[in-house]
């Protein structure tokens, strides 16, 4: 009977999975690229949210109380919500996965706060590549019996974003440098600057543009040959509507908190080189 029980609970503890929580939809991709199935990960803004504003269900608190590592990423609601995670869960291991990335100044940023840094360093696959070797660090820290494990995950991973990388270029190879892309909020400025392009934002502070902002950007878009608008489902898109039919250019859905991340990169590079999507 006694051998049972410690063959029961060596099992247990041998297949135990290492409970993750991250804030975003990308990040969960990212884990469990390294985590495999030695992972269960759980999102806190879920599609079509936003991590501006977002605040977590009764359910999501739950699964915070069960978490071993909770990865950040420094968006918005974190501000307000990691302490409570925190009290929630005095277990919680809190880990910042943009750890080692140099974030850039937010432009024409949601918030009124022009010195705020901007927090979408995951779509710049380069980015990706440093926040996988923080979460792969932190995975062998907390389960280190499978650290050979996540280190030839990661190494796969790091060649699937070496390949995304040459693959966007390509698409690019002909966009002229410092090409301009028009956006509703700008959220692709670490993707613009990996890739020797510019991003015009067409929101004011967060908010819809006034007739008058909204000429300036026709005028704009009409001198920097702009071939898209590009909007997200988080916000809305009554200026960008505007201002393509006016232009007559489209408007595409792109959210950088898409669950399709790759393809959602290479989407906006086939866009703005004028592809085919």
């Amino acid at each position: 009977m006694k051998k049972l029980l410690f063959i029961l609970l060596f099992s247990s503890l041998a297949f135990a999975k290492t409970h993750i929580v991250v804030s975003i939809l990308p990040q969960k991709l990212f884990v469990d690229k390294i985590g495999g199935d030695k992972v269960e990960t759980t999102v806190m803004v879920e599609a079509g949210s936003s991590p501006h504003t977002y605040s977590p269900k009764p359910s999501q608190m739950r699964n915070i109380s069960n978490a071993d590592i909770y990865f950040t990423i420094g968006v918005e609601f974190e501000e307000v919500w990691l302490t409570k995670f925190m009290n929630q869960n005095r277990n919680l291991l809190l880990v910042d996965s943009a750890k080692g990335i140099k974030k850039d100044k937010s432009k024409n940023h949601h918030n009124k706060h022009h010195d705020e840094l901007d927090p979408h360093i995951w779509v710049n696959p380069i980015n990706v590549k440093i926040i996988a070797q923080n979460i792969t660090n932190s995975l062998i820290k907390q389960d280190e019996n499978n650290s050979n494990y996540y280190q030839e995950n990661l190494k796969n991973f790091l060649t699937e974003l070496d390949e995304l990388n040459l693959k966007i270029k390509k698409i690019l190879e002909k966009t002229p440098k410092n090409s301009a892309f028009m956006v509703f909020h700008p959220s692709w400025g670490y993707f613009a600057k990996q890739y020797g392009l510019r991003q015009i934002a067409v929101e004011v502070e967060g908010k819809e543009p006034k007739m008058r902002a909204l000429i300036k950007l026709m005028k704009e878009a009409k001198k920097e040959k702009i071939r898209a608008i590009f909007t997200q489902p988080e916000f809305s898109d009554k200026s960008a509507q505007i201002l393509a039919k006016n232009l007559n250019i489209k408007v595409i859905k792109a959210s950088p908190l898409a669950k399709n991340w790759s393809e959602n990169l290479i989407n906006l590079a086939k866009a703005i080189a004028g592809k085919e999507l």
